[in-house]
């Protein structure tokens, strides 16, 4: 083996990925809930960044430790299939990792404790779906998006924002449905449903009109402009009339883009790319308002708003692919302006507009939004959902003990220490709001023996029926965390060998 290299084998390789998950653990638990801290992260840009977002968290502290990474990873999986439960993922596979590491020292095989955690694992997930909230009300719907809203830096104003989040959810039923923007400068409270499209590119010129009403829209996903040669050309010109006729040729081609606009009855002009000079200065000679360098998602949301036809080329312009909307306008504000583009024929097309004083408050809050939409969608297209508040994870885990008797062998230690493991939820939950977590997991445990939907309602700090109470949360969120935290740590469980350079130990 190269002289640059570090190997780490057996007990050794364990410990270490164990204390890597341990530290997660440490690390993200006191974010947990709505009584949650939030953490101030300074990246090697300079960028401050302050939130208790897990995966945000997990993604700007750079993480190198191999153990480490893959639970980071894992929570970023969470975060792209369901929008939320992040820490959760973190913290339950660092803590199945610590107590997998309390097995190790009594000298059960990892396989064991893995083949153990994998069959918890899968009793889970049939008994998620024996205590699942079916038939979801619009009222439980906003119970939801509170949920996923509370703890985060939009907490006070979660109730605005739940009933945008559920209400762009009813109207667009698609998560592809639904874009968010932000505008710095402006209250929270201005927050809005935009049934169309926000868009932060302005007018290209002044003498271009800033509104348009019954709009017809080019969406354009070519230049206008000319066509530079995709290698290098070089031309003789012997005289100044042949220069002269380069520069006509160029113009006319210009010349037969705008006619060519002007007859389709476009008036407004959205370009993914980019728009010369003087197609732009002919454009407004025409009343026709102009936006470029849009992104691709905004001009494929557009399409979807509009009715419109995204165009590649010239050729293809006319009547028939032009979008349509009853009001196109330009509004300016302190950091720039703002194209609303409203009415649209599509009523499924949304945007949710956001505001705030600051680039930190709207970052947060959008992260808030966006954990809260995931949220909601799922619900509403699965109609089911789970208790919160810490009482779903007691449920599983006292199914899991009585469920962990009926095992033989050692594999019933490692179902009763997964079981132990979700326990750590409802007690981080508790020592967050500055709770006894001894006493309220113990009085929860004696409630749990008459109804499964009793959790801590971190409002009063009292233990409630949360359903009641109306503290429920997607079943995909807990299903979809149990399993990335369970194949995480068995995986990580099954190493026992790290080989790493040495330029990378440190990392």
């Amino acid at each position: 083996m190269e002289e640059s290299m570090n190997r780490t084998r057996g007990l050794s390789a364990h410990e270490a990925n164990i204390q890597a998950g341990q530290l997660i653990y440490n690390l993200m638990k006191s974010t947990l809930g709505p009584k949650g801290m939030d953490k101030l992260i300074l990246n090697p840009s300079g960028k401050i960044i302050i939130t208790n977002d897990g995966v945000t968290i997990l993604n700007e502290m750079q993480i190198g430790q191999p153990a480490a990474k893959m639970i980071a990873e894992a929570a970023q999986t969470q975060e792209e299939e369901i929008g939320d439960g992040t820490t959760t993922v973190a913290m339950l596979a660092g803590k199945l990792l610590e107590n997998a590491g309390d097995l190790i020292k009594k000298s059960i095989h990892p396989t064991t404790i893995s083949k153990g955690y994998i069959l918890a694992m899968k009793k889970c997930k049939v008994f998620l779906e024996e205590l699942a909230i079916r038939d979801l009300s619009r009222d439980q719907l906003i119970n939801i998006s509170t949920t996923a809203l509370t703890g985060k830096g939009a907490e006070e104003h979660k109730e605005l924002l739940s009933e945008l989040v559920v209400k762009a959810v009813l109207q667009a039923k698609e998560k592809e449905n639904i874009k968010i923007e932000r505008i710095k400068g402006k209250s929270i409270e201005d927050s809005e449903l935009i049934e169309g499209m926000v868009l932060p590119n302005p007018v290209l010129l002044e003498s271009m009109p800033k509104r348009i009403t019954h709009a017809k829209i080019l969406l354009a996903d070519f230049d206008l402009q000319v066509k530079n040669p995709e290698i290098d050309v070089q031309a003789q010109v012997s005289s100044p009339d042949q220069l002269k006729e380069f520069a006509v040729s160029d113009k006319t081609d210009l010349d037969e883009m705008v006619d060519r606009i002007v007859r389709s009855g476009a008036n407004v002009v959205i370009c993914q790319k980019g728009i010369d000079d003087y197609v732009q200065q002919k454009l407004a000679e025409n009343n026709i308002m102009a936006i470029r360098r849009l992104a691709k998602y905004d001009m494929d949301h557009l399409a979807l708003a509009t009715n419109g036809i995204l165009c590649s080329g010239i050729d293809q312009v006319s009547e028939k692919i032009l979008g349509s909307a009853g009001l196109v306008e330009e509004e300016k504000n302190k950091e720039g302006s703002l194209i609303y583009v409203r009415d649209c024929p599509n009523k499924r097309a949304v945007c949710i507009l956001l505001c705030g004083t600051t680039s930190h408050v709207l970052d947060e809050i959008r992260r808030a939004v966006t954990d809260s939409l995931g949220d909601v969608i799922e619900c509403y297209i699965s109609k089911t959902a789970m208790p919160g508040g810490g009482a779903i994870e007691m449920a599983l885990s006292k199914r899991l003990k009585e469920y962990s008797t009926e095992l033989g062998g050692r594999e019933q230690l490692a179902v009763e220490e997964f079981a132990k493991a979700l326990e750590s939820i409802p007690q981080a939950l508790a020592e967050n709001a500055g709770l006894d977590s001894i006493n309220i997991l113990t009085e929860l445990k004696k409630k749990h023996k008459k109804s499964p939907n009793y959790g801590l309602n971190l409002f009063t700090n009292k233990i409630e029926d949360v359903v009641k109470a109306g503290i429920i949360e997607p079943l995909k969120i807990k299903s979809q965390a149990i399993s990335s935290a369970t194949e995480v740590s068995t995986m990580i469980l099954r190493i026992d060998d790290i080989l790493a350079s040495k330029d990378l130990e440190n990392v």
